[in-house]
């Protein structure tokens, strides 16, 4: 398999630590709001990359943090009245709903940043003790002139760095962009005893000191949106290896940035999603598909447009596999079988195998979209040879093409509904009325009858602005919402 390194800006063979072994750290969210769609492509990104690599006989140690202490958490819980912990608990709560309904699974470890307070002050002692860390006033900084290749990870040189995100401009620092590892806390902020005096770590420690705890100084993958590059990941890297002495992170794994209709997401403009509207406006995994419709290191464009071409598509699936079970059966796989069977399916079934081609090709989105979409194609000529009397080897084809398409879905984590609930769904919601429907077609039929073809016309036209679509075949008319 291989796999994008930020570090080396190309595509590398994935070789573990340890054979047959994965470990994995992902900056996850700081809760002081509800998450926000950009979030929720970060999360599906990883747990396909998870599922895959479990699908694939690795056995993977997940890591995924929880920054629950923060300014951004501060000063939200001072504008509401509550404490930092309380509010942290509500969005970590709020968090794990949106995380479920999008049937993305919960990593095997999810510390949070308060509860190795004690790890990364000793942290922060090792590196001062070492020379790469200088106290002032009570404030501790990392000194980033000491490591010889501070910048390596971002692609950028130290005399033309400028001050980004989250870096505070300081005149106690040696250099201006030597950065924060222990801050003093104002009062009635939350704090901690240390060396320095009271106070807290600067965001950047955390991760650090976490993904040591859990894979080690040196691990294999380190992932997260690309906003994190710099300063982030830049400065956790500079801290543990110059804490440990390990390589840290071997792999960096980055997903795009998410827009919204072509804008950069952002509350001022009006465009900010959280998970909890999209699940609003659009089935869960109609969501999920659309967030990993594209290659993961690729921009994504969140527009309405989009979403419903990705909802078009998913009805198409789900609509073969209806068929399908006419002669299969139900699907009653689990996740953990289907995972299991894409193992031993690897050399015996070829959209399998393509599908592990694509795969191992850097999650190549394009690549595994169109592969579903021409099975689907394949599946429905199956169907449609098949008739109203098919053989029993017909069957037991069809049942070992569907098996193996349903395992590339629990890969991807789709296919989760029942095929039927999930068409009615879609093509009939609650909001429509659904007897204003069926007497207009009445009127459209005995329009029809009475050849009287214009009004036809403007009923069926009347239809589609409420957003129906007629299907008429063999003197009975359909419908089904437009998608």
């Amino acid at each position: 398999m291989k796999l994008y390194n930020t570090a080396n800006r190309q595509k590398e063979e994935f070789i573990p630590l340890v054979e047959g072994r994965a470990g994995i750290y992902v900056c996850g969210v700081t809760v002081y709001d509800h998450s926000h769609i950009g979030h929720a492509r970060s999360a599906i990104v990883f747990d396909v990359l998870v599922r895959y690599f479990r699908a694939r006989g690795i056995s993977v140690t997940y890591v995924r943090n929880f920054t629950d202490v923060d300014d951004k958490i501060i000063n939200r819980a001072n504008e509401l009245g509550k404490d930092t912990a309380t509010l942290a608990q509500e969005y970590i709560d709020s968090f794990y709903e949106d995380m479920k309904a999008l049937y993305v699974m919960k990593p095997d470890m999810e510390p949070r940043a308060t509860e190795f307070i004690g790890n990364m002050i000793e942290m922060i002692q090792v590196l001062i003790d070492k020379g790469f860390a200088y106290e002032v006033d009570g404030d501790v900084f990392y000194a980033v002139e000491k490591l010889e290749d501070y910048g390596r990870l971002s692609g950028r040189k130290l005399d033309e760095m400028k001050a980004g995100s989250r870096i505070e401009i300081n005149e106690k620092k040696r250099h201006p962009m030597d950065f924060t590892l222990w801050k003093p806390s104002k009062p009635g902020e939350p704090m901690w005893e240390s060396p320095w005096g009271n106070g807290r770590p600067g965001w950047h420690m955390e991760c650090s000191v976490m993904s040591n705890h859990f894979l080690g100084g040196t691990f294999d993958i380190h992932g997260g949106g690309q906003d994190l590059l710099f300063p982030h990941h830049e400065n956790e890297r500079a801290q543990s290896k110059a804490a440990t002495g390990g390589e840290f992170a071997r792999y960096w794994v980055h997903n795009g940035f998410l827009t919204v209709e072509s804008e950069k997401m952002s509350k001022s403009l009006g465009n900010f999603i959280f998970i909890k509207d999209a699940l609003r406006d659009y089935h869960p995994e109609v969501l999920r598909f659309f967030l990993q419709s594209k290659q993961y290191r690729s921009p994504l464009d969140f527009s309405r447009k989009d979403v419903l071409d990705c909802q078009s598509g998913l009805i198409r699936i789900y609509r073969t596999l209806q068929r399908a079970e006419q002669f299969t059966g139900p699907n009653k796989n689990n996740y953990s079988s289907r995972i299991q069977g894409l193992i031993a399916g690897e050399h015996k079934n070829e959209f399998l195998n393509r599908f592990i081609n694509y795969m191992d090709d850097d999650l190549n989105a394009a690549g595994v979209t169109g592969l579903i979409f021409d099975k689907i194609k394949d599946l429905n000529r199956m169907l449609d040879d098949a008739g109203t009397n098919p053989s029993e080897g017909s069957i037991n084809q069809l049942k070992e093409e569907i098996d193996a398409f349903y395992r590339a879905g629990a890969v991807l984590g789709i296919m989760n509904s029942d095929p039927s609930d999930f068409i009615s769904r879609m093509e009939k919601p609650s909001d429509i009325n659904e007897s204003e429907i069926e007497e207009l077609i009445k009127q459209r039929k005995e329009a029809r009858a009475q050849k009287e073809w214009a009004k036809a016309d403007e009923i069926r036209n009347r239809l589609k602005e409420m957003g129906i679509v007629l299907e008429d075949k063999e003197g009975v008319t359909k419908w089904r919402k437009d998608i």
